[in-house]
């Protein structure tokens, strides 16, 4: 299996704001703690360490890249 990075969802907004209206009235803690939570039951449901290893190095790079963007602005 490999990793897909194209949505699977046929309304991707509603996806978005389901997880956006899972952290509403939670203090940073409890949405942190929500945001491993969630991260671990999806990892145990792809059960491929390959794709995941895959998700990280992407996760990984999307943070990299993010954070030279903000530095670039601040330029």
């Amino acid at each position: 299996m490999t990793l897909s990075t194209a949505s699977n969802f046929a309304k991707p907004d509603d996806a978005f704001r389901a997880i956006v209206e899972a952290h509403r009235g939670l203090s940073d803690l409890e949405s942190a703690d929500l945001d491993a939570a969630l991260v671990l039951i999806l990892a145990n449901h792809i059960g491929d360490i390959d794709v995941l290893g895959e998700a990280i190095a992407l996760a990984k790079r999307s943070m990299a890249h993010a954070g030279q963007q903000q530095q670039q602005q601040q330029q």
